[in-house]
């Protein structure tokens, strides 16, 4: 039993972590008995209740994402519980992400995390600690993405590829709430569970559909004002062809081929704009400010996190790890006993 009145790390020596210190194989994550964060004056502590895996944690071990510093506990998107800190943040149930935590900041896959306080944002109460640990990476992109850069406007269209994906759901969520109507880009079949509540435009399959002239047909004609693009690579220069005149394109990743051709005068005749999203770019206390922008929207269940299709402890990171690897649909978490 902790004592209220003692700081955990001195009734605790060490806690337990996920940490690797090389790049490459996933067997390099290794679950240890790792001293407790240290804290800077500015610092909270957060008890983890639930982290998340992303495909880019994945990534970060087998050295294919940049700027990593090791060795290094992984696991950007969290939710807790500050249990050290100043007294009016102690208790309080927070939740978060960051490119930062993970690469050069120690990440979530412990039973601790240490955080700026700056960046300890209320979970949303309505969403279980599991729930919020599923939500940070794919709807700061989101966010990022369409209201940051893109500025969406109600009444506008927008088009999202890789719909089926994390980033690709968020995206349609968010542009729903925010007005936009949708099209769903994908090479799966549309689930329609989660696409009721869209009220999409359209669907378009890209295993046997042409996307550009069924976007064309999907808006009269027109093309869309917004493309959120969740795939790249091939897709790239399909997807700038959906454009209307002064159209914008997201882009966040480039699966397969990372470069890509255009036809440049028809780019600038059509006044077209394209934005490029980095997330890693964010710290934690940037995509707390952004998640803050977002927790209404989740209070009133307007936006909702991706669904939970597989749980463990820390101990099944190996197989955790290899089902995110594989291409999870859904989301893989680590859940923590109170």
């Amino acid at each position: 039993m902790l004592k209220a009145d003692s700081p955990i790390h001195e009734t605790q020596p060490n806690m337990k972590a996920l940490r690797f210190s090389q790049f490459g194989e996933l067997t390099y994550l290794k679950l240890e008995e790792v001293p407790f964060p240290s804290l800077a004056p500015s610092d909270v502590l957060v008890k983890v209740r639930a982290a998340s895996i992303n495909p880019s944690d994945v990534k970060n071990i087998q050295g294919k994402m940049e700027g990593a510093t090791l060795p290094r506990i992984p696991g950007r998107d969290f939710a807790g519980i500050v249990v050290e800190g100043p007294s009016n943040l102690k208790g309080t149930e927070v939740w978060g992400t960051g490119g930062d935590v993970g690469f050069t900041r120690d990440g979530s896959h412990a039973e601790f995390i240490a955080i700026p306080a700056a960046a300890a944002l209320p979970k949303p109460p309505n969403l279980s600690f599991e729930e919020a640990a599923c939500a940070g990476l794919n709807f700061v992109t989101a966010y990022e993405g369409l209201v940051a850069r893109a500025s969406i406007k109600p009444g506008e269209a927008l088009l999202v590829t890789g719909a089926q994906g994390g980033v690709g759901a968020a995206a349609l969520q968010l542009g729903h709430a925010f007005g936009a109507k949708l099209i769903s880009v994908d090479r799966r079949p549309l689930d329609p569970v989660s696409a009721a509540p869209l009220d999409l435009l359209g669907h378009i399959d890209t295993t046997h559909e042409d996307i550009v002239a069924r976007a064309r047909d999907l808006t009269a004609g027109v093309g869309v004002d917004v493309a959120f693009d969740c795939v790249g690579g091939a897709l790239f220069e399909p997807v700038l062809s959906t454009l209307a005149q002064r159209g914008r394109q997201i882009a966040i990743t480039s699966a397969g081929q990372r470069r890509v051709s255009f036809d440049l005068l028809d780019f600038y005749h059509r006044r077209l704009t394209l934005a490029g999203i980095d997330t890693r770019a964010l710290t934690v206390t940037d995509c707390a400010q952004i998640l803050q922008a977002m927790s209404r929207l989740f209070k009133l269940g307007r936006l909702k996190p991706a669904k939970i299709s597989r749980r463990g402890p820390l101990s099944d990171a190996q197989s955790l790890y290899s089902y995110v690897d594989k291409g999870a649909e859904g989301k893989a978490v680590f859940i923590f006993s109170d």
